[in-house]
């Protein structure tokens, strides 16, 4: 197995919208991130999703979001802790109930967009999401970025009972606290294929990053995100998958 497991945020598409590269993509991860409707996806393509996931033997995992197809889920919303727990269940079982009919069953959760942004600068938005996947399964391990300093999540984590995955990012630079730079500043998502390669080698050996304020990084992380949606991103995680199964010898 990789140091690293891959994943990657699919079914994406909406009704005759089709966006992603999701059948190019899916043999080279690990881990297929659903959307589950509030930002993206619709019930056939959320079906069609998990089918393609099993056919390639990928783990399947929800990607809720907040309420906001037209921004595709990456404008915070004002939304109650409350509101962001029943927002999140009813998107687990929504994905839950497609892998059950494909013969399949659900293995964890990675909020999107501005969710997961908000809810690791918010404990409180972040334990309405861990509330909401205690709820359903506590089991299922939550998604979470991983930072400079994973203690604070970790410890929410373990009140309620529930496991972390913590996440790191090939194509995006990180600021001094080890969160990813805003997209709306310069540099912020890296296009040449060798430093996509280069971050994500250095992610899994453990090896420092050059944050954006010039600082050495260290991310500990479980999972790297890959993206899909171009042939220079197929292309970048054919490269990652190759050079991780070389360093896993």
């Amino acid at each position: 197995m990789p140091t690293l497991l891959l994943n990657a945020d699919v079914g994406e598409s909406f009704g005759a919208w089709r966006m992603g590269r999701d059948e190019e993509v899916m043999p080279y991860i690990d881990l297929a991130n659903v959307a589950c409707g509030f930002h993206a996806s619709d019930p056939d393509t959320l079906r069609r999703t998990v089918r393609l996931a099993v056919a390639n033997k990928v783990a399947v995992g929800a990607h809720p979001a907040y309420p906001d197809l037209i921004g595709f889920g990456r404008r915070s919303m004002a939304c109650s802790a409350e509101e962001i727990e029943n927002l999140v269940l009813y998107q687990i079982g929504a994905l839950s109930a497609m892998c059950q009919a494909e013969g399949t069953r659900l293995r964890y959760v990675k909020p999107h967009g501005a969710l997961y942004n908000d809810m690791m600068r918010d404990s409180v938005k972040l334990a309405a999401v861990m509330r909401a996947v205690a709820a359903f399964d506590a089991a299922l391990p939550l998604m979470v970025m991983a930072t400079r300093d994973p203690a604070p999540a970790q410890a929410l984590a373990d009140e309620h009972h529930i496991t972390l995955w913590f996440e790191a990012f090939a194509d995006r630079a990180y600021d001094g606290e080890g969160r990813l730079v805003s997209r709306r500043e310069p540099n912020a998502v890296h296009h040449d294929p060798e430093t996509i390669v280069d971050q994500a080698l250095r992610i899994a050996k453990g090896q420092p990053l050059t944050a954006s304020d010039g600082s050495e990084l260290i991310l500990e992380a479980q999972t790297l995100c890959v993206h899909g949606d171009n042939p220079e991103s197929i292309a970048a995680v054919r490269a990652i998958r190759q050079a991780l199964s070389e360093i896993a010898i």
